[in-house]
């Protein structure tokens, strides 16, 4: 089952049926999930990934370890977003019915994300996760630091106060993005009467409309102002007195125990696979550009090597057949870079036809060449070394090619793809700037004969 279908049943299975008790996760999901623990540990146990690509992703493989071990222990991680002074610390001590999170008065006080168990579902692993404030001082680290946690967590509960503004919306829309299952919390709704609740309620739900189901919008009061009571004493005199009040979140604290206690284990292994397969791709694209440039130093070394060779041999053609060799061996080890082993025999296989569809692309270049191995032999002083460097340079851009044409065939996995070897070596001449090539060459290939002659 594809990850988007799965994430459809989920977002169905979050409004509990009130006339039957939550069903317990489904053999399929317990196998889902294990599923997916076993790819977390391949992936932090993948002996082909090098170590400075390890190095240079070493906080996002610890949110893997993270994650494994919270997957392990069944645990649900729910983020608290909104923005400042709308109350989600507050609403997360209402949850957790204790003072886990710091409370500010006049500015927003979450300067980094804290977690605590939610005590009445410890058994069920739901841990809350409370964030800065979307649109603190700072606000651009702050917000950073929210979606990075909400990245890492199963669910979101975005936290308003009234009305949204675009700055909220905005926010949600991003949230959304993340393929998080949402819950609208309206909180201090004791703000409010019965008739203004309800319209608010209605408005809250058209706007976010495809971004947060409907039941899953709620109202809150996570600490609601206490009601000041008038008293009359034996003597007839009045005296004022504050009642104490309780949090009104039983609602959204009984959707976020059964959304544990249902489906707590599978939203953590999508969420779990969502990310690894986003740090697998990293991974990919990491080591992709790792052998790159190893391979472009391995055949910038063959081009040095080749046009020398070329520039340096006495005997006309013969320096060709040096070359040819030069190349077979450059395709050897570009293949143990791309972890493709080929064997003498295969590479001298491989450049040959790269060489066939060259000669049939650039004929007159490989004339040229011969030419100017002809010319070697008759030629006499500095006209030698210029016209040695002229043909070694052609070498050195014939490296270039089959370099470049063989890498591609290697990370294709050793094809050429449907459209074959003349088409996507001739993709590879077209790829290159020629000039731009044998103007280094040719300086490079002087700079070392005059050094020689020197």
């Amino acid at each position: 089952m594809g990850s988007d279908t799965l994430w459809q049943r989920l977002r169905g299975w979050i409004t509990p049926d009130p006339g039957h008790a939550a069903a317990a996760p489904s053999p399929r999901d317990r196998a889902s999930s294990t599923r997916v623990a076993d790819s977390l540990r391949n992936l932090l146990d993948d002996p082909t990934i090098p170590a400075s690509v390890r190095s240079e992703l070493a906080a996002d493989f610890g949110r893997i370890e993270s994650m494994l071990a919270r997957l392990e222990r069944g645990e649900l991680h729910v983020a608290v977003f909104g923005r400042v002074s709308t109350g989600k610390s507050a609403l997360g001590n209402a949850l957790l019915g204790r003072d886990a999170f710091q409370v500010g008065v006049l500015h927003g006080t979450t300067t980094d994300a804290e977690q605590a168990t939610l005590d009445e579902a410890r058994h069920d692993g739901l841990v809350l996760i409370d964030t800065p404030g979307i649109n603190e001082l700072d606000g651009e680290a702050r917000e950073r630091l929210a979606f990075e946690v909400a990245e890492v967590s199963d669910l979101v509960i975005f936290v308003c106060d009234g009305d949204l503004t675009r700055e909220e919306l905005d926010a949600l829309k991003t949230l959304a993005a993340t393929q998080r299952p949402l819950l609208l919390a309206l909180n201090k709704a004791d703000r409010y009467n019965a008739d203004e609740l309800s319209d608010l309620l209605a408005q809250l739900r058209q706007r976010v409309a495809g971004l947060v189901r409907e039941d899953d919008v709620l109202a809150v009061a996570a600490a609601p102002a206490p009601p000041r009571l008038v008293e009359v004493d034996a003597h007839g005199r009045e005296q004022d007195r504050v009642q104490a009040s309780r949090p009104e979140v039983a609602a959204l604290r009984e959707r976020l125990l059964a959304i544990a206690t249902r489906e707590g284990k599978a939203l953590s292994a999508i969420n779990a696979g969502l990310y690894a397969g986003r740090l697998t791709d990293q991974v990919s694209a990491r080591i992709a550009q790792t052998r790159q440039a190893v391979a472009a130093k391995l055949i910038h070394n063959y081009c040095i090597a080749k046009g020398l060779a070329v520039a340096l041999n006495p005997i006309p053609v013969a320096d060709l057949l040096a070359a040819a060799g030069l190349d077979a061996a450059m395709v050897v080890q570009l293949s143990r870079v791309y972890g493709l082993p080929l064997t003498r025999a295969e590479s001298g296989r491989l450049v040959a036809v790269i060489s066939a569809q060259l000669a049939a692309l650039m004929g007159a270049i490989w004339g040229m060449q011969l030419v100017a191995s002809a010319l070697k032999g008759v030629s006499a002083g500095l006209s030698v070394v210029v016209t040695a460097a002229a043909q070694g340079a052609l070498g050195w851009y014939a490296t270039v090619l089959i370099g470049r044409a063989a890498e591609r065939y290697l990370i294709a996995g050793k094809s050429w793809g449907e459209a074959g070897a003349k088409r996507a070596v001739a993709e590879v001449v077209a790829s290159l700037d020629r000039d731009s090539i044998l103007r280094e060459a040719r300086e490079e290939i002087l700079k070392r004969l005059k050094s020689r002659r020197a």
